[in-house]
């Protein structure tokens, strides 16, 4: 008996998933099904005790039920169903049949007209609806006020609930497609703030490790052109290597710790600044590039994203010089104005065989990616400067760029 008892309990809630993953068409179809064939039964009950004074009875059992029954199809085609049932009440009307069940059906046939139909579909069963209780009110039996006032009350109530709905669902509707814009906007700003977070690691890492890695390059051919004659420069050259491989990983390490989860405590080395250009040009006249460097103007303090960017561009523009040129000479120049820096990097065009201390190989420049005057590009754009770049008379290749200083 209890095994029989679960599974007696368990049926209607198989029924209801089940039910539930139907198509929603469907799914209205049986919720109508089911009201129209409840109103249709109490329709039928209401006028059974006065089944004496019904001629013929049949008829008058036939369209009350008839009434609830075509509820069925109320979302499927409301006006077609709405006229319908409201059709088998002005016939119930004029056929003579006395003690009419409760208008509920025509009402609820109604509101789902002003619920689903266009403007003009609900004027024109609204006029239907107004036509309807004129002539039911002509019938025997209804020219009492109290059934105008009802039935006035009744269908004004259906029709202003079908509007309010109506209004209701397109509130809701238009929220929901602010909500979906809203969040497609933000999934946009958040791919366009991950791919520019991509670019500037790419920059930082295209940087860093072309410039470190360039170096000991050059460094690798000078050592081995130097070997096995001049074996003190070559080991001059090696030491480089060691030196500019280690700061390479330390920069390495800086772009990683910046990338690894904020949840671990790091301490990561502050970004780069022209306070540590000095660095950088002593590693680029190790390598047998000489430098000038030269500040023009009262050097005053720059945002840190300009004061990057600045830092970059001479780094890479003298990273290209000895990779690609092997000029004999270059030369940085800093000028301060007010509210600007302007970062200028030249050089004096190729110049083959050694250079200083015999350092700067004579072989062919070095392969590059192109993306190092892209990413300069990039960064003068990103802080809203000016960038000018190309061949000087002399044969060299010249980098110039204004930066805001804030």
């Amino acid at each position: 008996m209890v095994y029989t008892a679960t599974r007696l309990t368990r049926l209607p809630q198989s029924l209801v998933a089940r039910v539930s993953q139907w198509p929603p068409r469907r799914q209205e179809l049986l919720q109508d099904g089911a009201l129209g064939l409840a109103l249709a039964v109490v329709n039928v009950l209401s006028v059974l005790p006065y089944r004496a004074q019904q001629h013929p009875l049949w008829l008058a059992i036939m369209l009350v039920a008839l009434q609830g029954v075509l509820l069925v199809g109320r979302r499927w085609h409301p006006v077609l169903f709405a006229l319908a049932i409201g059709g088998a009440r002005v016939s119930y009307d004029q056929a003579g049949l006395l003690f009419a069940p409760f208008p509920l059906a025509v009402a609820i046939a109604y509101y789902t007209v002003m619920d689903r139909c266009g403007p003009v579909w609900r004027w024109i069963v609204t006029g239907f609806v107004a036509a309807g209780i004129s002539v039911a009110l002509a019938a025997p039996g209804h020219n009492e006020p109290y059934d105008a006032i009802t039935q006035a009350f009744i269908f004004l109530t259906a029709g202003v609930a079908g509007v309010l709905t109506r209004a209701k669902r397109a509130s809701l509707t238009a929220a929901q497609d602010r909500a979906a814009r809203a969040e497609a906007e933000l999934d946009r700003e958040s791919s366009r703030a991950a791919a520019q977070e991509r670019a500037t690691i790419a920059r930082e890492l295209h940087d860093v490790v072309a410039h470190h890695v360039s170096l000991m390059a050059v460094q690798a051919e000078a050592a081995a052109s130097l070997l096995p004659a001049q074996p003190e420069k070559a080991k001059h050259s090696v030491d480089i290597i060691g030196d500019t491989a280690r700061a390479a990983l330390g920069e390495l390490r800086r772009l990683l710790g910046v990338l690894r989860s904020p949840s671990e405590r790091l301490e990561t080395a502050p970004s780069a600044s022209l306070a540590e250009l000095g660095g950088v040009l002593d590693q680029v006249r190790g390598a047998g590039l000489p430098v000038d460097f030269e500040v023009v103007g009262t050097p005053a303090r720059l945002a840190p994203g300009v004061d990057l960017t600045a830092f970059r561009i001479v780094q890479e523009a003298l990273t290209n010089t000895i990779r690609h040129a092997h000029a004999a000479r270059a030369t940085v120049t800093l000028t301060y104005e007010p509210g600007y820096v302007t970062v200028s990097v030249a050089d004096s065009g190729p110049h083959r065989g050694l250079g200083r201390d015999g350092l700067v190989p004579a072989g062919p420049a070095l392969p590059g990616s192109g993306l190092g005057l892209a990413g300069i590009a990039e960064r003068v754009a990103s802080c809203g400067g000016q960038l000018s770049l190309g061949p000087t008379p002399a044969g060299g290749f010249s980098v110039l760029a204004r930066l805001p200083a804030r």
